[in-house]
């Protein structure tokens, strides 16, 4: 059975720091691209990264880049957000999700593009 699990997720103050981990069992993470997503109350999903399985390279939202970092480590199958600076408009339930297909430039923002999510983590960030 395909499988994500993230976990990492909790209350931090802002400034503090996160670190997301996506872990895949029933398949090869390394033969996969990752996105992370992320959903505010009351607002639509939207794309906070992604890796590509081709080459490694890596997306971020534009307002996030700098402050998030998206890693892979195929020997333990998952996939890591580290999120510093963090500000309470990054409150959010975090998904990663994972697909086949090689997406590049703003194709990874599409949430279509993805076959499989997780159920999501919290991330709560007080001011």
């Amino acid at each position: 059975e395909v499988q994500l699990v993230e976990s990492g997720g909790g209350l931090v103050q802002a400034g503090g720091s996160l670190r997301l981990s996506c872990a895949a069992s029933g398949f090869t993470f390394g033969d996969y691209t990752v996105g992370w997503f992320r959903q505010a109350p009351g607002k639509e999903r939207e794309g906070v990264s992604c890796i590509n399985n081709r080459d490694g390279s890596t997306y971020y939202e534009d307002s996030l880049k700098g402050r998030f970092t998206i890693s892979k480590d195929n020997a333990k199958n998952t996939v890591y957000l580290q999120m510093n600076s963090l500000k309470p408009e990054d409150t959010a339930v975090y998904y990663c999700a994972a697909t086949l297909v090689a997406l590049w430039g703003h194709s990874w923002y599409r949430l279509y593009e993805y076959d499989y999510w997780g159920q999501g983590t919290q991330v709560t960030v007080s001011s």
